[in-house]
């Protein structure tokens, strides 16, 4: 028996010579194959890698030790050089779940995951954790502690917000959507707001500009507006925003159920910064403008039949009363909703992939961790500018399609 890891390093590998196959018994490991073989892990059958081939090899815990391991017939193992500490791999099994990690995600490098989320807390420390404050951990934490652990940061962010008050501890016990961004990146609430805030302060500030004497007379069009406008910032920025992958994604069989995996492997947005046990490619990045593209038009395009239903059905009661010779003409409907279907696809989009990636610049810069007004300071400046050009654009947009 031969080991190559230092003591405690989790595995070990079992020379079983014979004439034609080197057979190994490889115990919590993180390795890749230079030839085509299927892992398998403790407890079940050995991997049995032909003659003459070669592996290779890191160990998980708790120090890194990476060699190539030639499958001669007289094996020796060779000299191996420390590399440092290791993180989860890529293999998309981290307490973030198995929805990230392509294309480079297998390359087993130190991600940093141990100095930003802290260490990996096992089952028995998690429940611990968790009954000192009181808590009961969601299904799909549970699920992932048995199998991974959770990160240090995920799980004292989670004991925190599920603790606060009324309604913010109330939906992080009970809305995976929300605690998920939340854990990741918990100043998330601060940017929907800030961007519901400024944009229903831009809008109202325009309505009464355009309206004027008339304001209170057409404040069912202005509510109707606005309320269509509040919806629209939210999905803008949850859509994009990053999010804790917890749990193992499951994969259904069938077109569907493949489409849902894929998309399911691409980052929250163009500029997602890669976390513990999750990679994204070039081609995964790109692909996501797409996505993220037909999403954002879909809410475009149904909100503005909403919204644009609603202001047509109030205009057309109105008239219908009492007609006036400086009534506009009413907008057409399906036109107007194919419009922000199509200016939140490819403007909106475009903008707020680059303002994802602006923000984290700023988040992650040494001033703003000493001084985190500063990154709030960023969010409020560049969406508030955001929104200023993102209206009058589409007042371009509208007047040369013809809504308006």
């Amino acid at each position: 028996m031969s080991s190559i890891c230092p003591p405690g390093g989790g595995f070990t590998i079992t020379n079983l010579h014979n004439s034609l196959h080197n057979q190994f018994t490889i115990r919590t490991a993180v390795f890749e194959f230079n030839i085509f073989a299927k892992f398998t892990p403790l407890n079940q059958p050995s991997v049995r890698i032909g003659h003459g081939k070669s592996i290779r090899i890191r160990c998980s815990d708790p120090g890194t030790v990476t060699g190539t391991i030639p499958l001669s017939e007289d094996f020796e193992v060779p000299k191996v050089e420390d590399n440092g500490g290791g993180g989860d791999g890529g293999n998309g099994k981290s307490q973030f779940g198995g929805g990230g990690g392509g294309g480079e995600g297998d390359k087993y490098e130190d991600d940093g995951g141990e100095e930003e989320f802290g260490p990996i807390i096992k089952f028995d420390e998690v429940l611990r954790e968790a009954e000192s404050r009181g808590a009961v951990l969601p299904d799909d934490m549970l699920e992932a502690a048995k199998s991974t652990g959770l990160r240090r940061l995920i799980l004292t962010r989670y004991l925190e917000l599920q603790g606060s008050a009324w309604p913010l501890g109330f939906l992080m016990r009970y809305c995976s959507m929300l605690r998920n961004r939340m854990l990741v990146d918990p100043s998330f609430l601060f940017k929907v707001g800030t961007e519901v805030v400024i944009d229903s302060c831009c809008a109202t500030f325009a309505e009464v500009n355009k309206r004027g004497k008339d304001f209170w007379a057409e404040f069912e069009l202005y509510a109707a507006d606005l309320l269509v406008g509040i919806v629209v910032d939210i999905a803008l920025v949850g859509m994009l925003a990053p999010y804790a992958r917890i749990g193992k994604q499951s994969v259904s069989s069938g077109f569907i159920g493949r489409v849902k995996h894929v998309c399911g492997a691409l980052p929250s947005s163009v500029f997602e910064a890669e976390r513990p046990g999750i990679r994204f490619s070039l081609q995964q990045r790109i692909a996501t403008y797409f996505y993220k593209g037909i999403l954002y038009g879909s809410v475009g395009f149904g909100c503005g039949l909403i919204g644009q239903g609603i202001a047509n059905m109030i205009m057309t009661a109105k008239r219908n009363i009492s007609k006036s010779e400086e009534d506009i003409p009413v907008p057409p409907l399906v036109k107007s909703a194919a419009l922000w279907g199509v200016f939140l696809a490819v403007s909106s989009n475009t903008r707020y992939q680059i303002i994802n990636g602006l923000e984290y610049l700023v988040e992650t810069s040494p001033l703003a961790k000493k001084v985190p007004a500063i990154a709030m300071a960023f969010t409020v400046g560049v969406r508030f500018a955001n929104n200023i050009y993102g209206g009058m654009q589409f007042v371009d947009w509208a007047k040369l399609s013809g809504v308006q």
